[in-house]
């Protein structure tokens, strides 16, 4: 029988609670389950009002990967949409997770949360920049902080303020508050700024997406500034073996790490996100949600 539990007045029936989803831990469903439920005033800001595709691993990172932008069958009527049209479906929606009942409802599916830098209501107008830093073996997430802090600095120079997290896979994201602006304009800044790096930084940073380019540098993505693009959600977990996190770190973090050449002290894991929000006495992200703290594109 399936269990039902009720969060918020909302009944919602959950399944497989003891199935293994990160083989390296052991960790099970009803443990995944669980982590939300404990990090959702965390993660929920950051879900709120941005249409969320998802990355089903419902047999965990070694069985079948499927990424969908349509809400799933038999998506409750209580969670909301959005209408986001696309150019080969203009009747298209997305959920949107705005609730604690609407994150354990979708994080029974098994996913990775993936969201734009938009809200629902202002399609193509981000409110954050987004970079992701790739590194390309033998390159570690030790290379991206060192392009990090670079990246850091040049921002600053614009006004614009960074945070890192990590992307919970090989590398970091950084993430900048933004006075809204087209989605076009903040994608052709991005790839100025990864042009400028790979210009100052030749033989650590590449703009290009190309593999053969990438071994041993990181490569600096500003792609997924594009409208159509979607960035892993802060606080959200990855399917691979080990249930890591794409977590927010301190730039303190960033620079140990960038100094110690250890990329091992940023693998963030399921078990050390509520720790960390009760020793920072919060969310490291909280800036991005306040308004005078936005930078404005140059």
């Amino acid at each position: 029988m399936t269990p039902i539990t009720e969060v918020a007045g909302r009944r919602i029936a959950l399944s497989n609670l003891d199935k293994v989803l990160h083989p390296a831990t052991g960790t099970t469903k009803g443990e995944l389950l669980h982590y939300y439920a404990t990090v959702g005033a965390a993660i929920l800001p950051h879900l709120r009002d941005r249409p969320v595709s998802f990355l089903r691993y419902p047999d965990g990172p070694d069985g079948q990967l499927f990424f969908t932008k349509n809400p799933p069958p038999g998506t409750p009527d209580w969670v909301n949409t959005a209408p986001v049209p696309r150019s080969d479906a203009p009747g298209a929606r997305q959920v949107l997770v705005q609730d604690l009942p609407s994150l354990m409802w979708a994080a029974n599916l098994v996913v990775e949360f993936h969201t734009p830098q938009w809200r629902d209501g202002s399609l193509g107008v981000a409110d954050r920049l987004v970079l992701d830093l790739d590194p390309g073996p033998p390159a570690t997430v030790v290379e991206c902080c060192r392009v990090a802090l670079h990246l850091r600095e040049r921002l600053a120079a614009d006004g614009i303020t960074a945070y890192a997290k990590t992307s919970g896979a090989k590398g970091l994201h950084l993430l900048a508050p933004l006075e809204p602006a087209p989605s076009t304009q903040v994608s052709a800044y991005a790839r100025q700024l990864a042009v400028e790096a790979e210009a100052e930084l030749p033989g650590l940073v590449v703009h290009k997406m190309a593999k053969v380019l990438r071994p041993g540098k990181v490569f600096v993505d500003h792609s997924q500034n594009a409208a159509a693009k979607t960035t892993a959600t802060p606080y959200t977990l990855r399917a691979r073996r080990l249930p890591a996190v794409s977590a927010p770190v301190t730039w303190e973090e960033v620079e140990e790490t960038a100094g110690a050449g250890d990329p091992d002290r940023l693998l963030l894991l399921m078990d050390d996100i509520a720790p960390r929000l009760e020793a920072y006495g919060g969310d490291l992200l909280a800036p991005l949600f306040d308004p005078s703290a936005a930078g404005a594109l140059p």
